[in-house]
């Protein structure tokens, strides 16, 4: 018995020694790979590459094979040698179709996220109205001519213009604090759709690695490091709708250094009868450069100006009784102007104790401008009650973030920490009564707003084989600072607030076929430093308490499924107030509800996804009956059938429901719901060559796009009327674009 435990001891000194740890690189043409997977066959131990392609496995030693794949490239098998084992690895990826039969649900860092990228791949994006669609579930909605932030729809919110979404771009904040025409207003036109790279996003307030807005869910976009190859395009549409594109490499992609420069521009008049006289000139330079295998450097610079005119929101009684059309005004002299200059640094590195870090530095300058009339003459009977709305804000920030995998023999923990700063300086923000954009008659609101937002948070995903378990904090700091120009004597008001947001999430991979989730979390929305200050509110960062329980199955290699319970609770609900230019508070909400979504291959180059979200959301401070939170959704679903290459065509159909919703609190008057469905169609004559067809309402749907239940009045009429005010959705839209790729 003596010599077997003796010899048990041998074998697992000698098993010990060894077992090596073994780093390497996971490349596409020597560019970097970022969350590829590398699994050990032998010893079951797996790792993801970082942002600079590199990765890290323990208990390796020769005569293991690892396999390295990542979706939309050629999986690759590596017989460990003792040779290999001497240097870091080198592992070169082919690209490949995406498909759907590769995916195995253990593999990707986020498999939701995964399925979208293909999704991206099969169906890309060509219009700046297209971002956000790509993200499951999330409908947006265009009320004020092309040049103003889309609503949002998730889950049951009416976000407004970002009220309960985070949004980024590499990294930089999209969503305006105290904002002039409402709080997290987001406007993502300053980026140029065929330069996205990656969307990630998640639902629910899950997620320590995200702050403000981050209630109903977030949504980050990557653009790209470099360009496949150079690309000129030209479309033309009804409306007088043109758009020139142009993205050309700057460094023919040399292994060390990538730059590239896009630039886009826009005009249409849009459909209705007065012209929006709309134009958009977007500008960006990206520059990343690998200083060595350690450490990678990325500048980008980026400047969007935009233009516009706009007929409103119109009354449904107008157009009932044959005054005006659906694309009709009752007063056009709406409209605006913005810019947005983006000057952004990222730098990542691997420090001491295969530490990684990752930070970027960014400022952006952003002038807005917009003139809106709600409810016509309601309030001035003589010249009108249209206002303006006006801001010029600079925002500096970071965000820095430190990871590191520790293996504790049965089990891994990958640790992740951060610390960030966002200063936003907002001078004249303007609330004004104004005459046909020309005079102003009244000064509503005028002051500056200085609001700082410091964070750190701590997360540490447990990973036990099957289970994962990832506990994590984040700690919040926002000072709110408003100077009223408006009053007779120096007013500097000022606030701070904290909060300490918990968060907890289970992963289980029942298989490779078979994952199940349980995530729960706090996260906030803050309000408008005007609201916090002036109103003397306690709690300036009201927070929401999330719980989602759901699963992803995939019974079939070509079939997956995803679906969601979830519950979210608010400790203030927000409901933008129009003709008073802000955000008010109006109490506590839940919501809850199910996701449900399909990916299916129908054939290597037919691609099919939907996703339905059903969700009840009420007020819980009112009775029941009175207790709808207006304009709030329950229903959604959208989705889409695309092809690839087949016969050197491509394209795809697409489709968006909304169910009636509310539009008031007793759900006595409902905003209408609709269907509508786009179609796009391109053919490849060779390989630099492509035309495409795409036609917005394919079948000429009449809907409306954004509705609100309004008080308004017409001159001519001698008391008001509260109904359904309306922006029309497009009517049938062709556009015909050609492009040229060297």
């Amino acid at each position: 018995m003596k010599n077997i435990l003796i010899l048990l001891v041998l074998v697992g000194f000698t098993l010990t020694v060894n077992a090596q740890t073994v780093k390497g690189f996971v490349t596409d043409n020597n560019q970097p790979l970022e969350n590829a997977y590398v699994y050990n066959q032998n010893s079951k131990q797996h790792s993801h590459t970082n942002q600079l392609g590199q990765f890290i496995i323990n208990d390796t030693k020769v005569g293991d094979s690892l396999v390295i794949g990542l979706l939309g490239y050629q999986k690759q098998s590596v017989l460990l040698t003792e040779a290999l084992l001497q240097q870091p690895l080198v592992i070169n990826l082919k690209t490949k179709a995406f498909l759907l039969d590769e995916l195995v649900l253990t593999e990707p860092v986020n498999v939701i996220n995964s399925m979208v990228k293909i999704d991206l791949a099969t169906d890309p994006i060509n219009s700046s109205q297209e971002i956000l669609r790509k993200v499951p579930g999330l409908i947006i909605g265009q009320h004020a001519g092309g040049g103003k932030a889309e609503q949002i729809f998730l889950r049951g919110f009416d976000v407004d213009h970002g009220t309960d979404v985070a949004l980024s771009v590499d990294g930089m904040p999209v969503n305006m604090v105290s904002h002039a025409h409402g709080q997290g207003y987001s406007d993502l036109h300053f980026l140029i759709p065929e330069t996205i790279n990656n969307i990630n996003f998640g639902k629910g307030p899950y997620y320590a690695n995200h702050g403000d807005f981050n209630t109903a869910g977030f949504v980050d976009f990557k653009t790209k490091d470099k360009l496949d190859d150079n690309l000129i395009s030209f479309s033309a549409g009804q409306f007088n709708s043109l758009r020139t594109l142009g993205m050309f490499n700057l460094l023919d992609n040399k292994n060390a250094q990538n730059a590239y420069v896009a630039v886009e521009y826009i005009e249409t008049d849009g459909p209705f009868e007065s012209p929006q006289n709309f134009d958009r000139l977007n500008l960006m330079a990206k520059y990343n450069a690998y200083l060595n295998n350690n450490s990678k450097i990325g500048v980008t610079l980026s400047h969007f100006t935009s233009q516009w005119d706009a007929s409103g929101q119109i009354p449904q009684r107008l157009v009932d009784d044959g005054t005006i059309s659906n694309f009709g005004a009752v007063d056009d002299t709406e409209g605006g102007e913005t810019s947005r200059t983006n000057f952004n640094i990222q730098y990542s590195t691997i420090l001491d104790n295969d530490v990684e870090m990752q930070t970027n530095a960014f400022y952006s300058n952003y002038d807005f401008l917009l003139y809106s009339n709600f409810t016509f003459f309601l309030d001035d009977p003589v010249n009108g009650d249209q206002i303006k709305q006006k801001e010029d804000r600079n925002i500096f920030g970071f965000n820095t973030q430190f990871k590191k995998n520790k293996n504790y023999n049965s089990f891994d923990v990958n640790y992740t920490s951060g610390v960030g700063l966002r200063f936003d300086d907002v001078n004249d923000i303007e609330l004004s009564h104004t005459l046909n954009r020309k005079e102003t008659l009244e000064n509503i609101q005028l002051g500056n707003v200085n609001q700082r937002n410091l964070y750190g948070f701590f997360n540490a995903e447990i990973d036990l084989g099957k289970v994962t378990i990832t506990p994590a904090l984040r700690l919040e700091y926002i000072k709110f600072q408003y100077q009223d120009q408006l009053s007779d004597t120096y007013s500097n008001l000022t606030d701070s607030e904290v909060a300490l947001l918990p968060k907890l999430s289970i992963q289980y991979n029942q298989n490779n076929n078979v994952q199940w989730f349980l995530k729960s979390g706090i996260g906030f929305h803050s309000n408008d430093s005007r609201v916090v200050l002036n109103q003397n509110i306690d709690n300036a960062l009201p927070k929401a308490y999330g719980v989602d329980l759901g699963n992803i199955w995939k019974p079939t290699d070509k079939l997956v499924l995803n679906s969601a319970l979830w519950y979210l609770f608010s400790e203030e609900e927000f409901v933008y107030v129009g003709d008073a230019g802000i955000i008010e508070p109006s109490g506590k909400s839940e919501r809850y509800g199910v996701d449900f979504g399909v990916r299916y291959q129908v054939s290597d180059n037919i691609y099919f996804n939907t996703d339905a979200t059903y969700t009840r959301a009420r007020s819980l401070e009112e009775d029941n009956g009175n207790d709808y939170i207006p304009l709030a959704p329950d229903f959604t679903v959208v989705g889409g059938l695309s092809f690839k290459d087949i016969n050197n065509f491509s394209g795809g159909i697409n489709y968006r429901y909304v169910d009636d919703r509310p539009a008031n609190e007793d759900n006595s008057v409902q905003a209408e719901g609709y269907f509508v469905t786009d179609l796009n169609l391109n053919y490849a004559f060779d390989n630099h060559w492509k035309l495409g067809v795409s036609i917005e309402n394919l079948f000429d749907t009449d809907w409306k796009e954004t509705q609100f239940l309004t008080e308004s009045r017409l001159q001519n009429e001698a008391a008001s009327v509260e109904e359904i005010h309306f922006t029309p959705g497009t009517p049938f839209y062709f556009k015909t674009t050609l492009s040229y790729s060297f």
